[in-house]
């Protein structure tokens, strides 16, 4: 019987267990041009034991931006910041890769340069308020990506994930969950083109379709993943009947060959889905389980039934640096702080204690 312990081969790579590190946004981007600071560096390589690392969501250009102090992969000093972490979770015996984030729609003027506004499949706002500097802001109307600005962006993700590859990741995943860019073009209620890009199901899935194949062009589809989240209504997403978009799409992707499936289970009634496109899909399969609270020790069975091949930790793995040998050890875990989830200093970051001999 396969266990959460064994290891697993992805993207050329023989991963030392199936236990993944979720992608987790830190708001901690505080050196040069939003680049990684030495205290990033520290904290990837803490959590070098998970037998997969997927990392924050790191903007692959300057509109991508929907949060403050988030971190980006279009610029030669962001680039050298990111060497820097994965060489050290290289030698700590890790892999990792690095999740490409388009906030799209989510987001705010005033966290961007030089007078842009966020974009979006269509000119939908969303309900809510985003964090900034200058305090809570309602979000706006985001300008709706022109034929011309979809394959702009589409250009975007494949430069991105050419520099996420020069600066030593073993492979990107697209972030097409959450409610960003990539999911606006997935959901009926934020994408309401009648172009190419939308109306029906073949046509709300061609962005995250070319997208992927973009970045396939450029890196290979041994080092290209993307993450869904189907029905999730994160940042104000509505998909009441999700299984034909995520069936079709899933359909595509398969014969791309890709390094993992990704899946975000919205709620624990979706299990069906998951099973539906786990049978589609005859690749890897990263689950994020849906829970009551966060994923822990009783989702180690997902890889013992076969429903998954990894399973990714979110809030666990942040207060535990160590966890899969937590998890091994049946414990104990130490409690994590929200208070310092997101931005700050390495208070509630790099200071969670590991197991001692």
């Amino acid at each position: 019987m396969t266990t959460a312990f064994d290891p697993i081969q992805l993207a050329g790579r023989k991963l030392a267990n199936r236990i993944a590190m979720a992608p987790m946004t830190r708001s901690r981007a505080h050196g040069p041009g939003l680049s990684p600071t030495p205290s990033v560096v520290e904290y990837y390589a803490q959590r070098a034991s998970a037998g997969l690392i997927i990392t924050e969501g790191i903007q692959p250009s300057v509109v991508g931006q929907g949060y403050p102090d988030t971190p980006g992969l279009h610029s030669d000093e962001q680039i050298a910041a990111w060497r820097k972490v994965t060489d050290a979770v290289h030698a700590a015996g890790g892999a990792i890769f690095a999740q490409l984030m388009h906030a799209g729609r989510i987001g705010h003027p005033v966290l961007l340069p030089d007078g842009l506004v966020p974009v979006g499949a269509s000119a939908v706002a969303a309900e809510g308020q985003v964090y900034t500097h200058e305090g809570p802001k309602d979000f706006i109307t985001p300008k709706e990506l022109t034929d011309e600005d979809v394959r702009a962006t589409i250009a975007d993700f494949a430069a991105a994930a050419r520099n996420a590859v020069e600066a030593g990741f073993d492979g990107v995943e697209l972030h097409g969950a959450n409610g960003y860019l990539i999911h606006q073009f997935l959901a009926p209620n934020t994408n309401t083109r009648t172009d190419e890009w939308g109306g029906s199901a073949e046509g709300r899935i061609r962005f995250a379709v070319e997208v992927t194949k973009a970045v396939v062009a450029e890196i290979g589809p041994e080092r290209t993943a993307i993450r869904i989240s189907p029905s999730n209504s994160y940042n104000d997403i509505d998909e009441p009947e999700p299984e034909a978009v995520y069936t079709a799409l899933v359909a595509q992707l398969e014969p791309l060959g890709l390094a993992y499936l990704h899946v975000l289970e919205a709620a624990p009634g979706l299990r069906e889905l998951t099973l539906t496109l786990r049978k589609g899909f005859s690749g890897t399969i990263v689950l994020n389980a849906a829970t009551d609270g966060p994923t822990g020790p009783g989702e180690l069975a997902l890889i013992e039934d076969g429903i998954a091949d990894l399973v990714s930790y979110g809030v666990l793995f942040l207060a535990n640096p160590d966890l899969p040998a937590r998890l091994k050890a049946g414990g104990p875990y130490n409690t994590p702080d929200p208070a310092t989830f997101f931005g700050g200093d390495d208070k509630g970051y790099i200071d969670y204690p590991a197991l001692t001999a």
